[in-house]
């Protein structure tokens, strides 16, 4: 079994029950994301993996599905401006990003799919 080390910043936050944590300083705060947003994401998720299959759109590898993905994104965000209410645009602009972050993290490529180092 893995062995795992409790992180520690050294620095403590006492509360008058007597219960002691450590600070939330440089933590990420999703309980700051509105939580009917991330709720109709997952919904979309839902749909996308009824459609295509479970984690399909991880599955994408090439330059040629980063700009597929930018190509959804940017028209979503038109459509939404517009005030289309047609499909759910909000969350397909909020996917079509996370794939696109997926897809530059997974490649080491920029936005354009230029390589980085």
């Amino acid at each position: 079994m893995k062995e795992f080390v409790t992180k520690d910043s050294g620095k403590r936050v006492d509360y008058s029950s007597g219960m002691r944590r450590d600070i939330q300083d440089g933590k990420p705060r999703y309980d700051l994301i509105y939580e009917p947003f991330l709720t109709e994401l997952a919904m979309l998720m839902m749909r996308g993996a009824k459609k295509y299959g479970d984690r399909n759109w991880e599955k994408a590898n090439s330059v040629e599905e980063l700009f597929r993905f930018k190509a959804s994104a940017w028209r979503h965000f038109i459509q939404l401006m517009r005030g289309d209410n047609d499909e759910a645009h909000r969350s397909a602009v909020a996917f079509n990003l996370a794939a696109i972050q997926m897809l530059m993290d997974k490649l080491k490529i920029d936005i354009n799919g230029n390589k980085i180092e």
